[in-house]
């Protein structure tokens, strides 16, 4: 029979090159992104589409019965949709972390409770969420992606022995840096000059900018560039390998708990083995070096 997969925020990057991976193996590919526009192109590729904010929880009710009144099962749901907050976190206003959190941890946590009981009753199905090395390893000026990121972690290892004995898998893609536009939305609500394009590693995000204080100008001068986050970091590998990971992980009888596409994220995550005060002295060398 053709498997069926849900993947949220599908504009561009990651989303986007996940949904190709899947239709090129035939599987029904629905396709979901706030905005309909961004997704035409995967539309005449083959996908099917529909609109999803993953913050509204009656979107996610419409899109999750929609795909089972027209196929009956969901057999792999890809929690994607994401995006980076980016300051100090004396400079990030309170309502900025709800909206990340909003976004990166209730959201993946709306549409996990929405495909469950179904996949229960078929006691089948892959749960994918898409997290980050940040979501092992935190640094200064993320502390609020990475905190939503480590929420996505936790909550993924809690839930994949709850519905373990029900024969569905949860697996945890923790990409390093992907060559996206993720760096710019991220200078951006960062409350720096991103000059570019704005854009996202995944798709959703709330407004720009922060309260940006003078107690940090240093971050916010290392920050502006691009290179430190997202697409142009060393060993930024392509968002295909990372969809590529995705199709494996949900294709696989006994899939691992945890996959990281490409070398700089296997090594990336070994970070959180070393001793606080050996990763404070490397902060404190970073920014020297940079300074």
């Amino acid at each position: 029979m053709q498997k069926t997969v849900l993947i949220t925020g599908c504009s561009s990057g990651i989303g986007r090159a996940a949904a190709h991976a899947f239709n090129d193996e035939g599987w029904t590919v629905y396709a979901t992104a706030r905005n309909p526009a961004d997704i035409e192109t995967l539309g005449e590729a083959g996908c099917e589409l529909a609109t999803l904010d993953v913050t509204d929880q009656s979107d996610v009710d419409r899109v999750v019965d929609r795909i089972f009144d027209e196929e009956g099962a969901i057999d792999a749901l890809v929690n994607n949709a994401g995006y980076g907050q980016f300051g100090p976190i004396e400079d990030v206003p309170t309502a900025k972390v709800r909206e990340q959190f909003d976004v990166n941890v209730y959201g993946p946590h709306r549409l996990t409770r929405a495909v469950l009981p179904a996949m229960r009753r078929e006691r089948d199905g892959t749960i994918i969420n898409v997290s980050s090395v940040a979501g092992r390893v935190s640094f200064p000026g993320g502390g609020v992606y990475c905190g939503s990121k480590f929420a996505v972690e936790a909550m993924s290892d809690a839930l994949r022995n709850e519905v373990a004995e029900h024969g569905i898998d949860v697996v945890v893609v923790e990409p390093g840096p992907v060559k996206t536009n993720f760096s710019n939305r991220a200078q951006a609500e960062a409350g720096v000059d991103p000059d570019g394009e704005d854009g996202t590693e995944n798709e959703e995000s709330g407004d720009d900018g922060v309260d940006r204080s003078a107690a940090y100008e240093e971050f916010y001068a290392l920050f502006e560039d691009a290179k430190l986050v997202g697409g142009g970091g060393p060993g930024a590998v392509e968002p295909e390998l990372v969809a590529g990971a995705i199709y494996d992980a949900a294709s696989a009888t006994r899939p691992p708990a945890r996959v990281q596409p490409g070398t700089a994220a296997r090594v990336g995550v070994l970070a959180r083995f070393l001793p606080d005060a050996l990763l404070d002295r490397g902060y404190e060398f970073v920014r020297k070096f940079t300074s």
